[in-house]
C-alpha cells in the first residue's frame, strides 16, 4: 500500500469541536477510525457525550445573535474566503478523505473536493439574495413585504459516504442564511467534517457558529435532535434510521429535513444510443464504490437492446481496477468497512438463489485480501419483487431486467418505495420528456446519471423523505418566512372594526 496521510497529529486535541476550538470527548468509549483498504486504525479519539452536545449547543446559541445580525454582505464575504481557505487544504482533505472512506484519491480530488469548494463559492453568494415576496398594497389600506430571517441553531446527522460534501450541504446553506450549527458526522468518518469547521474559524467565521460532536446516533444523534435549543433537523441517512430522527425531532416540534435512501432506475429505452448507456450505467453503479443513494441501480433496459447492453456492461464492469486508493490508476477503492462489505455480499449470495450474477459477486484475494473490497457485480434474472431490486444496496451491485412496452418500464421504475433520483436514455425527446413527467423523483437524468450541481436541488420523495440540499431552495428549510403588514391609512377607527364592536 501506498503512503496514507497521517492525521493523528492534526487531530492530536480530539474529534470534536467546539466553541471554536478542538478537544476530547467526555464520555467514557474510544472509537477508532479504520483505513477500509488495509482494515488498520488510523486514528482513535473519545467519543461525545450528551454533555459534549449541550456544550455544543449552547455555542451555537451563543454565537447566534451576532452572526444573525451580520450583513448579508459579511456572511457572504466570509463565506468567500472559506472556499478559499477550502481551495488552499484540497489535498490534504482529499487524502484524509480518502484515507477514512476508501474513496480512490481521484474521485475525492476531482469530485468531492471541488464540488465542496464550488458548494462554498455558491452560497457565498446566495448569502446575498435571501428575497421575500415584493411588497404591495394587497388589501389596499397596507403594504404587505416578506423577510426571511434565520431560525436559530441546527442540529444536523451527516452520512459516513460522502462525510466533507455532507458536511458542506449541512452547514453551507444553514449559515449563509445566518443560523449557526452543531453537526454529527458518522462516527467512523468524522475527520474531513472536522477540517471543514477549521476552515471556516480559519476564514474568520466566529467561533460557536460551526460546531462539530462525533459520537453515536443512539446517544449523541438522538440526543442533538430532542435538544430543547434546537429548532431544525437536518439528516441523511437510510430510510429506517430516518423515521428514527422523525419520531425524536417532532416530540419538540422541531423543524425536519430528511434525505433519506434511494433505488434510482435507469431507463432505457429501444433508441437510446446503447454504447453511451451501457458507459452511463457502469459509472452511475459504481461511483463511490456504489455507496451512493442516487447510484444507479436497477437497469431496466428495453428488450431489443437487452442481451447487449448486458454483455456491454459485463464487459466494461471486468475492466475497472480494483485497488489501494492512493495508487496511480485505481478506479475502484473498498467499501467503507468490512461489516458494511459483508452486507453487501450477504444481498449477491442470497441472489444467487434466484436470480444470475452475470458479473463479480466477490471480494478479490491477494494483496487486497485485508481490505473491505468487493468487485463490480451485474445481476439478470431477479423479479420485480426481490430482494435485490427492492432493497437498498448501497454496493456496487447494478441489477438489469428488460421491459417491453413504455408503459411498462415506466411502471416498473415507480415500483419502489424511494423517490430520490432516476434518468431515461432516448434520442426521442418526447419520449424522454414523458419519463421526466412519470417518473416520482426529486430528479431525472436524461441520457446521463449522477451530476448535480450547486445551483440545483438535491432531495427525494417518497421514503427517500423530503426537503433539499444545494441550491437556494435549501433555504426554504433554513429561513423563517415572516409577513409585516403596515396600515397606510392612519385611521383609528377602521371599517372592519365594526364586525367586531359598534355600527357604521
Amino acid at each position: 500500500m501506498t503512503n496514507r496521510f497521517q492525521v493523528t497529529d492534526r487531530f492530536a486535541d480530539g474529534a470534536q469541536y467546539i466553541g471554536g476550538r478542538l478537544r476530547a470527548g467526555t464520555s467514557d468509549r474510544e472509537h477508532s477510525v479504520i483505513d477500509p483498504a488495509t482494515g488498520e486504525s488510523v486514528y482513535t479519539y473519545t467519543l461525545a457525550s450528551t454533555a459534549d452536545v449541550d456544550e455544543a449547543v449552547a455555542a451555537a446559541k451563543a454565537a447566534f445573535p451576532g452572526w444573525a445580525g451580520a450583513t448579508p454582505g459579511e456572511r457572504s464575504d466570509a463565506l468567500h474566503r472559506l472556499a478559499g481557505v477550502l481551495a488552499d487544504w484540497a489535498e490534504d482533505i482529499a487524502r484524509v478523505e480518502s484515507l477514512q472512506c476508501g474513496k480512490p484519491l481521484k474521485l475525492t480530488t476531482e469530485f468531492d473536493v471541488p464540488g465542496t469548494i464550488d458548494n462554498a463559492a455558491f452560497f457565498a453568494g446566495a448569502a446575498r439574495h435571501l428575497q421575500g415576496q415584493s411588497a404591495a398594497e394587497y388589501s389596499g389600506d397596507h403594504t404587505s413585504y416578506i423577510r426571511r430571517e434565520p431560525i436559530g441553531v441546527i442540529g444536523s446527522i451527516a452520512p459516513w459516504n460522502y462525510p466533507l460534501q455532507m458536511a458542506a450541504w449541512k452547514i453551507l446553506p444553514a449559515i449563509a442564511a445566518g443560523n449557526t450549527i452543531v453537526l454529527k458526522p458518522a462516527e467512523i468518518t468524522p475527520l474531513t467534517s472536522l477540517m471543514f469547521a477549521m476552515a471556516a474559524k480559519e476564514a474568520g467565521i466566529p467561533d460557536g457558529v460551526v460546531n462539530i460532536v462525533s459520537g453515536s446516533g443512539r446517544v449523541v444523534g438522538e440526543h442533538l435532535v430532542g435538544h430543547p435549543d434546537v429548532v431544525m433537523t437536518s439528516f441523511t441517512g437510510s430510510t429506517p434510521v430516518g423515521k428514527r430522527v422523525a419520531e425524536v425531532a417532532t416530540a419538540t416540534v422541531k423543524r425536519l429535513h430528511l434525505e433519506l435512501g434511494g433505488k434510482a432506475p435507469f431507463l432505457v429505452f429501444d433508441d437510446a444510443d446503447l454504447e453511451a448507456a451501457a458507459q452511463g450505467a457502469v459509472a452511475a453503479s459504481l461511483i463511490n464504490s456504489g455507496q451512493d443513494c442516487t447510484a444507479a441501480t436497477r437497469a431496466y433496459v428495453q428488450r431489443p437492446l437487452f442481451d447487449a447492453f448486458v454483455a456491454r456492461v459485463a464487459e466494461l464492469m471486468e475492466s475497472v481496477r480494483v485497488g489501494d486508493p492512493f495508487a496511480p490508476g485505481t478506479d475502484l477503492g473498498p467499501l467503507v468497512s468490512h461489516r458494511h462489505r459483508d452486507s453487501v455480499a450477504g444481498f449477491v449470495e442470497r441472489a444467487r438463489g434466484y436470480a444470475t450474477v452475470v458479473a463479480g459477486g466477490e471480494a478479490p484475494g491477494g494483496e487486497l485480501k485485508n481490505g473491505a473490497y468487493y468487485r463490480p457485480t451485474l445481476i439478470t434474472g431477479a423479479a420485480q419483487d426481490s430482494e435485490v431490486v427492492q432493497s437498498e444496496i448501497f454496493g456496487p451491485v447494478l441489477v438489469a431486467l428488460p421491459f417491453d412496452g413504455d408503459d411498462e418500464g415506466i411502471r416498473l421504475a415507480n415500483d419502489t418505495p424511494y423517490g430520490l433520483a432516476a434518468s431515461a436514455w432516448s434520442r426521442d425527446v418526447y419520449r424522454a420528456n414523458r419519463a421526466t413527467r412519470e417518473i416520482k423523483a426529486g430528479c431525472v437524468w436524461v441520457n446521463d446519471h449522477i451530476p448535480i450541481i450547486s445551483e440545483m436541488p438535491h432531495g427525494g420523495t417518497k421514503a427517500s423523505g423530503y426537503g433539499k440540499d444545494m441550491s437556494a431552495y435549501s433555504f426554504e428549510e433554513y429561513t423563517q418566512v415572516k409577513h409585516v403588514m403596515f396600515d397606510n391609512t392612519a385611521v383609528a377607527a377602521k371599517d372592519w372594526h365594526r364586525t367586531i364592536f359598534g355600527d357604521r
